[in-house]
């Protein structure tokens, strides 16, 4: 199994969207579908971040929603920052008939996120694998509010490092952790996997030859 970090992902990413042509909404719709896969039943909860990993969990709920599930959506932070896929799949769920609760700040995301305890499931869609630093705010309110109930996390568990599988402070304990095309260094770190759970690693639809770096596209395209 291919190993990235990061940059390594995120050139990957940039490669398929930039250069292969896939839309990056095309992606995320995939990398919410692999996420929704794991979920049986609700009710289902859904802690979004402003960023793309907040859009994969808007997808996640708006396939929870089509399917008949309670479906319930905290996003931590100003909808305002939304923009992009994020803002795209975010937008389609609400047209759907679903309702987003902000959380803009530390004690609201707290208790909109332990509220969630009576969920089925809840989908860790906070944080991306290009998180640095320890976690502060209302970020990590929501991520020390974390109900005991079983949990998926979209690419990584939020709070922990990806490059190095250290933990930022806090980190939130999935049962399963859904990653996308390749595994992550930092999953490779032993004292990560107990905030991993299983892993999961999802085809979306990025061609291999986008993590190869000596790979270049074809004159002519």
């Amino acid at each position: 199994m291919k190993v990235l970090t990061v940059a390594q992902m995120r050139e990957a990413d940039r490669r398929c969207i930039e250069e292969i042509g896939i839309p990056g909404s095309v992606l995320m719709n995939n990398a919410g579908r692999a996420v929704f896969e794991e979920i049986a039943e609700g009710p289902v909860g859904v802690v979004c971040g402003k960023g793309n990993n907040g859009g994969d969990g808007f997808v996640v709920a708006r396939l929870a929603l089509l399917a008949g599930l309670e479906t319930r959506v905290v996003l931590v932070g100003d909808p305002d920052g939304i923009s992009g896929d994020a803002l795209l799949f975010k937008e389609a769920f609400e047209r759907l008939g679903g309702q987003v609760s902000v959380a803009p700040g530390s004690a609201e995301a707290g208790a909109a996120v332990g509220s969630m305890s009576d969920c089925t499931v809840v989908v860790d869609a906070l944080l991306g694998t290009g998180v640095r630093g320890e976690l502060q705010g209302r970020v990590r309110a929501a991520v020390e509010a974390w109900p005991q109930t079983r949990t998926i996390a979209v690419d990584v568990p939020s709070g922990l490092n990806a490059d190095t599988g250290e933990i930022l402070g806090c980190c939130v304990r999935a049962n399963t952790t859904v990653t996308f095309q390749f595994s992550k260094c930092g999953f490779e770190n032993p004292a990560a996997r107990e905030f991993l759970g299983r892993l999961v690693v999802a085809d979306i639809g990025i061609p291999e030859v986008c993590a190869d770096e000596s790979w270049s596209t074809p004159q002519g395209f």
